[in-house]
């Protein structure tokens, strides 16, 4: 009989106080608008080496410090409108590095499969797989071949100095449905096929010893399929369970017998919770779940690749530790203990697991990587994400929850102005984007610390729709765009003029993409509520969506629209801004770009010629070479002054 832990040990975080608060306007705009320093800070297998992505003439590159001199040695960089994305050490002192591209358009850095690897010291640089390499004609001889697909690195094999494993998923083109896994030598690129999926577009789990035996695919982005096969590379076999019907899975580790697989599911559309399926009985038991939410982290050991701990956060974050005396479980725990108010992860660790990374970051921290030492016990600061904040002077973020008016329970997050005022504040509403699949995390939001450092509260609703809550929960937010998703908003906000905490004349709504189409609609459904609303790159035409962008351009997206706005004209206008600016009261502040692809152009046009014909106030900022995310660092700072200056003229400071 498997032993499962029965008791999961919490820790919540806190918030620390500070004495010293930081006066209104004595913090610079750009301390706000400057991008990271530093991020994904990993450690090499021996422990000689740290890698972090940093900044350099605008694109991501990647550093390698020597740990011993604390020294720069190497900076990987690739040009033209080309960055280092992902990377992964496969042995001692070589690196692979995802190649992407930046385009102004799009809201994320486009990647084709590239994969770079190349040692530390910068010696033996070559692509490894990707559409490179010499064709092969006329001979047996293996050689390095282009691959028609996006690949990415499935297991590094640390202790392999030579092979990684690697996934592929095929672009429609080459009419292969099915992804693949190669063994690929991380220093000719020679590759050999591993496995083909038993089911199209499946995601792998590979084992203790790098066995590729277990994937997962869906054909409807609900229901899930499940294969396994043994160690030795036989045939695929699916995993049917008899009495339930696991949705969403994610596969994430093999307990230590390497007889059950650990992975997260849904069952019933419920949040997601975490199961130890057995592989020959075909026997699932829920290990742990959450009332409210899916688990936003699964932390596994990369070297033993055991799992050791779940992170949640419907509130603050949450841990619980599936087996609260692994060694990782215990590391973190001290973690908790040593950086308290902290948000603490065990990013990466030596192959002896004798020295990690730690990660921690707060609502008030923007957060710093530390290099901890378990043979000295010491830890010490590596990089701070953005050194120039001070914590004791940015602003307190709290977890609120309330019942929206249906009865629906509602999650969100209020910043407050460190100031003696406490009560009546002046209000900015900012809703997420998306509004599928995204929701706000409690943590360090440069945004909303802008507004707090000039004396603005904050609130983040994560309404019916967003994603981390279960898909029933996101499936309440379809085709209610312009109805429901705006009231849970409106009710967030009544629930603090009730308690007393905001001044109800005194509130304004801005957002971006879907947040910038809840900062109208929200706007419309209470006029009396907002004394502006502020837009960014928002869509306020629905019919205009069938019509124009990057959704509308493929039948997946077209699909997706059907599904989540649906087809019917009249509620399309009905939710729409654009079609009824005569309920409005607000004025109206437009932030649009003029490259952006996911909400064209023509969303802020239909808009602004709807608010131009009903002699509504409003002002416009157009940033012609910018897309659906703001890149540029001068970009930032010109918005962030924009909406300031906006707010401090329908706004009491």
């Amino acid at each position: 009989m498997l032993y499962y832990a029965s008791i999961l040990f919490y820790i919540s975080v806190f918030t620390l106080s500070f004495a010293g608060f930081a006066q209104p306007n004595s913090i610079p705009v750009d301390s706000f608008s400057k991008g990271r320093e530093f991020s994904q800070v990993t450690i090499s297998p021996d422990g000689r080496y740290i890698g972090a992505i940093k900044k350099h003439e605008g694109k991501n590159g990647l550093v390698i410090v020597d740990t011993n001199k604390f020294q720069i040695i190497n900076m990987v960089v690739f040009p033209g409108s080309a960055q280092v994305g992902d990377y992964h050490w496969v042995n001692n002192e070589r690196v692979v590095v995802a190649k992407e591209y930046l385009k102004g358009w799009q809201d994320h850095p486009e990647y084709h499969g590239e994969l770079l690897a190349v040692n530390a010291d910068g010696s033996q640089a070559k692509y490894v797989i990707g559409y490179h390499g010499e064709q092969q004609t006329g001979t047996r001889l293996k050689r390095q071949t282009p691959v028609l697909g996006t690949s990415y690195v499935l297991d590094p094999l640390v202790n392999d100095e030579h092979k990684m494993l690697v996934v592929t998923y095929p672009w429609t083109a080459s009419n292969e449905p099915h992804t693949r896994v190669y063994e690929v030598d991380v220093y000719r690129g020679l590759r050999t096929n591993v496995t083909r999926s038993p089911s199209s577009m499946a995601n792998f789990l590979t084992d203790h010893k790098g066995n590729v035996r277990v994937s997962v695919s869906t054909q409807d982005y609900i229901n899930s399929q499940l294969h396994s096969r043994d160690a030795s590379g036989g045939p695929w076999q699916e995993l049917v369970f008899d009495n339930m019907n696991y949705q969403d899975v994610t596969l994430h580790a093999f307990d230590k017998s390497g007889e059950s697989v650990y992975a997260t599911a849904s069952v019933d559309g419920e949040a997601k919770g975490l199961y130890k399926i057995n592989l020959t009985t075909k026997q699932a038991e829920l290990i742990f779940k959450d009332e409210h939410v899916s688990p936003k982290q699964v932390w596994v050991d990369e070297v033993s690749k055991q799992l050791f701990a779940i992170e949640t956060e419907s509130g603050y974050p949450n841990y619980a530790f599936v087996d609260s005396d692994a060694e990782k479980s215990v590391r973190l725990k001290s973690m908790l203990n040593a950086l308290q108010g902290n948000q603490v992860q065990l990013v990466s660790s030596t192959r002896k697991g004798d020295i990690s990374i730690v990660f921690a970051s707060s609502d008030r921290n923007p957060g710093q990587y530390y290099l901890y030492d378990a043979n000295k016990n010491s830890l010490r600061v590596l990089f701070s994400v953005r050194s120039w904040i001070k914590a004791e002077q940015m602003a307190e973020t709290k977890p609120i929850n309330y019942t929206a008016r249906d009865g629906l329970q509602i999650f969100g997050y209020l910043t407050i102005p460190n100031e003696p005022k406490s009560k009546n504040l002046p209000l900015v509403v900012m809703p997420h984007g998306g509004p599928h699949g995204p929701r706000d995390w409690w943590g360090f939001d440069p945004i909303a610390q802008l507004l707090a450092s000039r004396g603005m509260a904050v609130l983040k609703v994560n309404f019916r729709g967003s994603g981390g809550f279960g898909r029933n929960f996101e499936h309440a937010g379809h085709q209610k765009w312009g109805a429901e998703i705006q009231y849970d908003i409106i009710d967030g906000v009544q629930h603090l003029i009730t308690q007393g905490t905001v001044d109800k004349d005194n509130i304004c709504i801005m957002g971006a993409s879907f947040g910038g189409y809840s900062a109208l609609q929200s706007a419309i459904l209470a006029p009396d509520m907002f004394k502006c609303a502020i837009g960014v790159v928002g869509v306020y035409d629905l019919p205009l969506m069938f019509k124009e962008g990057d959704v509308s351009s493929r039948r997946s997206g077209v699909n997706y629209l059907k599904t989540v706005i649906g087809t019917d004209e009249k509620q399309l206008k009905d939710f729409s801004p654009a079609y009824n600016i005569d309920k409005l009261k607000a004025p109206v502040l437009i932030v649009h770009r003029g490259e952006d692809d996911r909400a064209p152009i023509e969303q802020a046009e239909s808009l602004e010629a709807a608010l131009k014909k009903a002699k509504h106030p409003y002002e416009l900022e157009l940033l012609e070479d910018e897309g659906h995310g703001f890149y540029k660092e001068e970009h930032r700072t010109r918005y962030y002054n924009k909406v300031l200056a906006f707010l401090d003229e329908h706004l009491t400071l």
